[in-house]
């Protein structure tokens, strides 16, 4: 199942539901893109498609500068998985293609 497009996922975080547009390309194995939310707009790093697999990092400044890991499942029109946020542990993601 391709990752490749647009998603609209949302991070069920200590500070509430956060929300986020993804725009995802995969290349091989390597994945590129965008992610939107709170914090604006930002290019995803170390981005990775392995079949349904998929996995990404984001650098935030505010509430305080961290980098946000990303690791997820693409199964069909959705999306799933989790974000680590370094000490505050990990939390789930859900969505769907927008």
């Amino acid at each position: 199942m391709s990752v490749d497009g647009k998603w609209n996922i949302t991070i069920k975080s200590p500070m509430g539901a956060q929300k986020a547009t993804l725009d995802l390309k995969a290349s091989g194995s390597a994945l590129t893109g965008t992610q939107a939310g709170q914090q604006g707009s930002m290019a995803i790093a170390n981005g990775k498609a392995d079949g349904n697999n998929v996995s990404w990092s984001i650098s935030i400044t505010s509430p305080m500068p961290m980098t946000l890991e990303h690791s997820g499942t693409v199964d069909g029109d959705k999306i799933s998985g989790n974000v680590k946020a370094g000490a505050f542990g990990s939390f789930p993601f859900s969505g769907a293609r927008a």
